[in-house]
């Protein structure tokens, strides 16, 4: 027969937690600000709250009934933290059930358990052995607590669950009939506590199924690499950090250093929450002695850990902490990390993934197979072939190991009730109460709340990089080799992403990631570490450009910003790869919705508009500069629109520096797109930025008929867009060959504005095509004409169209 046991908090015991709010604003709530959303402290078993230095304050359990368990407490030593010296015993199943926010079915629970078997004349606790679960799914199995510890240690988790609340259940386990815990504390996990990007080790591991952060995860392992034991109360989400001195492998190679500066957290980066300053402020480095001749000795010396851990069908979760306080300068440290022997990270430069900034936090994340059931896990950290001749070294602050015990089955359940006894304990009935008035407190003492949230990336794995499309890449100089400056003074080092960082964004360029392919390469979307969407593009070996168009896009697009073209993120140039990070475009090419796919065709409107926002990118391409700029590969798988169908230009690896003033054109070799390509310019190999206006011209009839420019499935006289459509255009009968999708919906006038403006674009000669400032107002106006028809006012179109603003001609 079971029993459900739910008890009403006492008046004594509502008295003391009222009592507690008075003093609670004096007692430190967090040392850098982290407030999660739930966060539940009880003593289980005890008589009283117990305050801990670190400012946390565990409430009793007190609400049980005897029949149902039983507080233990022991006070013969005081050696023992006070958080284990009371228990909660159960002789049959009972459950705890915490009611939960919202918010933390998207960014997971931390659960602890703490357990320690003291002494009691009553229960032998020693003897205890039982089973843990959260809602059904196993957290701990047979389990039997460790005794005689002198700083027993939590069992941690990381959980997920969408359900309002949380049932936590102790089960003894035949032959014992006896389960404890000392005391239980649950709370809302930072956003991205766990990352789902991140490396497989070994390479070829192919991880799959749900996201890693659905997982149930447990902590094996919190080490402080070259420091001390770091304490509840110098981190900020109460963890603890154990010295590395038990598991090095190398320690006369090793050496502990530690930083007595300020550790530089980034916006965007590694947090607080991520680790503590106490971990990032120490390290250990390759101990090369006093040896003069030490690069001999030590150059290919790695510094190695090993951790037993128990198997894993679904492998391990591992974080590796680094910060560079050991270089004075930039560009100083390179290093290789190996884990298990594999290749994990190769070339490790820290200044560029910590944005060129010394002493700044930076982690990496892996999954890590277990692999033939060996029973460990090495790291290894050793200097890189790229390190300097002055500076052969290798680094590693602080890691993280955590078992993956498999998909969290309380997502997306419907939840039974269990049978036996149920505490509900302080958390339903006066402990919510009283939570919403610790929190009201805190609020009202620490009223502006900072937290930055952890990047979500994951590193690299042994990647399987590119060929280079210029060759191998040995042959080859790089960017900052062709500029002849260090990356400290190079003007582009701002822009570039580590390799690393992209392999992460792009899930190692998982072909789901693909959504394009260019004359330069593949099209990958991917999200950075800050949550940003962005489009990575990869140079292949088929590419049929190469390093010239690499280094003309970096140059133009770190010099120019506008709405209309296309933001450049950065990019990398390392392990002979040529990679463009660019802002990510939601709704893709203008081409992709004219036609060749399903998308909803576009009305004359947003035609219209999208025109005019392409117009725009290319004036302020070819007059924001002294020089200009000239695009010359100008065409509709060029213009990309954003989620709101704002058109931006993109794709300047064929861009060209304009005309001196004492110049009328360029002499080029010719480059461009066939059907787009301004025939003098083709003919005479002069470019100037009317060969722009000419190739815009073809994109305007593009939009208006909705077809390619070049079909070699239509009869020869169709077959080029521009030499069928122009004639159409002279006879003033263009509305015979629009998009079929169009007709009826375009005003006359302003068709007619648009026909008029693509004939002087595709003028034969440059000189008598407009500027594109001209064709941008001609444009602007014959939206104006369209909108004035829809909404059915009085128009004139016999205005001149000669004087607009600034003076300048149109196209007319």
């Amino acid at each position: 027969m079971s029993h459900t046991f739910s008890s009403p908090f006492s008046l004594d015991l509502s008295l003391q937690l009222i009592r507690l709010l008075l003093v609670l604003p004096l007692l430190p709530i967090s040392i850098a600000g982290f407030y999660p959303a739930d966060h539940f402290l009880l003593a289980c078993g005890a008589p009283g709250p117990v305050a801990l230095p670190d400012g946390r304050v565990f409430l009793p359990d007190s609400s049980l009934s005897s029949s149902s368990s039983s507080s233990l407490s022991y006070s013969s030593s005081t050696s023992i933290p006070p958080l284990y010296r009371s228990a909660r015993a159960f002789p049959r199943a009972s459950s705890y059930l915490f009611p939960l926010h919202p918010s933390d079915a998207r960014s997971g629970l931390v659960l602890r358990l703490y357990f320690h078997p003291f002494p009691s004349s009553s229960l032998n606790l020693s003897a205890a052995l039982f089973n843990v679960s959260a809602d059904g799914t196993a957290l701990l199995s047979l389990f039997s607590p460790p005794h005689g510890l002198s700083h027993p240690l939590p069992k941690e988790f990381f959980l997920k669950t969408d359900a309002s609340s949380l049932r936590l259940t102790f089960s003894p386990s035949p032959p014992s009939s006896l389960a404890f815990v000392n005391a239980i504390e649950l709370f809302s996990a930072p956003d991205r506590f766990v990352s789902d990007m991140f490396t497989s080790i070994p390479s070829d591991f192919s991880y799959s199924g749900s996201p890693l952060s659905d997982y149930l995860l447990e902590t094996l392992y919190r080490i402080n690499v070259g420091g001390p034991f770091v304490t509840a109360e110098n981190d900020t989400l109460w963890r603890t950090w154990e010295p590395d001195n038990e598991y090095l492998q190398t320690p006369s190679r090793a050496k502990a250093v530690a930083f007595n500066s300020e550790i530089k957290y980034r916006r965007g980066g590694a947090s607080p929450e991520t680790a503590p300053e106490f971990v990032y402020g120490t390290a250990r480095e390759i101990n090369t002695g006093n040896s003069s001749n030490s690069t001999l000795h030590f150059n290919h010396f790695n510094m190695s850990w090993n951790f037993p851990v128990p198997n894993s069908v679904h492998g391990y979760f591992l974080r590796l902490h680094f910060c560079d306080i050991i270089s004075t300068a930039l560009n100083e440290l390179f290093f290789d990390v190996y884990v298990n022997g594999y290749s994990a990270c190769k070339d490790v430069d820290l200044s560029s993934l910590s944005r060129y900034t010394l002493a700044s936090p930076y982690y990496i994340d892996f999954v890590v197979e277990d692999r033939s059931n060996r029973g460990g896990i090495t790291i290894s950290v050793g200097p890189s072939a790229r390190s300097p001749p002055w500076k052969i070294n290798a680094l590693l602050n602080g890691l993280e190991i955590m078992k993956i015990n498999g998909v969290v089955s309380i997502l997306k359940i419907n939840k039974k009730r269990m049978h036996g006894g149920t505490l509900i304990c302080s958390v339903l009935g006066s402990l919510t109460f009283v939570c919403g008035l610790v929190a009201l407190a805190v609020a009202l003492v620490r009223r502006k709340r900072v937290t930055d949230h952890m990047p979500r990336l994951q590193e690299v794995v042994t990647w399987s990089p590119s060929p280079m499309c210029t060759g191998t890449g040995s042959s080859y100089p790089r960017l900052t080799e062709l500029a002849n400056v260090s990356p400290s003074t190079n003007p582009n080092h701002q822009f570039r992403v580590p390799f690393v960082e992209i392999v992460l964004a792009t899930k190692n360029f998982d072909e789901k990631a693909l959504i394009g392919a260019g004359g330069f390469g593949k099209v990958y979307k991917g999200v950075l570490r800050d949550g940003i969407d962005v489009a990575v593009k990869r140079c292949t070996r088929e590419s049929q450009q190469g390093l010239g168009e690499f280094q003309t896009e970096i140059e133009v697009l770190s010099k120019i910003r506008h709405r209309h073209l296309v933001s450049m993120i950065g990019y990398c140039e390392e392990q002979s790869e040529m990679i463009l990070v660019y802002e990510f475009m939601e709704k893709g090419p203008l081409r992709d919705h004219l036609y060749g796919s399903r998308k909803p065709s576009l009305s004359w409107k947003q035609r219209l508009e999208i025109c005019i926002g392409s117009a725009r990118g290319l004036h302020y391409l070819h007059t924001g500069s002294a020089q200009g700029i000239i695009h010359r590969d100008v065409k509709s798988s060029n213009i990309l629109l954003d989620e709101n169908y704002t058109a931006k230009v993109s794709d300047f690896g064929l861009s060209k520096l304009g005309t001196h003033s004492n110049q009328t054109h360029v002499s080029t070799g010719v480059k461009g797109s066939f059907g787009y390509l301004d025939p003098e310019y083709f003919k005479m190999q002069q470019l100037t930025d009317k060969s722009d206006v000419y190739s815009f011209g073809v994109v305007l009839l593009e939009v208006l008929c909705a077809r390619p420019v070049i079909d070699q499935s239509l009869p020869w006289e169709q077959i080029n867009l521009a030499e069928w459509a122009m004639p159409w255009q002279k006879k003033r009968q263009l509305e015979r060959i629009i998009d079929p999708a169009l007709k009826g919906k375009t005003d006359r006038k302003s068709l007619k504005k648009f026909g008029e403006t693509v004939e002087k674009c595709l003028a034969q000669y440059g000189i008598d095509r407009p500027a594109m400032g001209d064709v941008l107002w001609n444009l602007e106006y014959a939206l104006q004409l369209h909108e004035r028809a829809v909404h059915q006012e009085p128009h004139n179109d016999s205005s001149s169209l000669n004087t607009h603003q600034a003076g300048t001609s149109s196209v007319t």
